[in-house]
């Protein structure tokens, strides 16, 4: 089972434990992707963020 597989998996079970029945598996899937996508852009701006504000050596 991949990563995101995972993680849509546990997605799944969280919303249903909350009362959130209405989702497909492709729906959590599509959702995970999402987030993983938002967390490389967070990422990368703290990267970039980090290189910019090193002071010259």
């Amino acid at each position: 089972m991949s990563v995101k597989a995972m993680m849509a998996a546990i997605l799944q079970d969280q919303m249903t434990s909350r009362g959130i029945r209405s989702l497909s598996p492709s729906d959590y899937e599509e959702i995970v992707e999402l987030l993983i996508e938002q967390l490389r852009e967070v990422e990368l701006g703290l990267a970039a963020r980090e290189v910019a504000h090193k002071p010259d050596r």
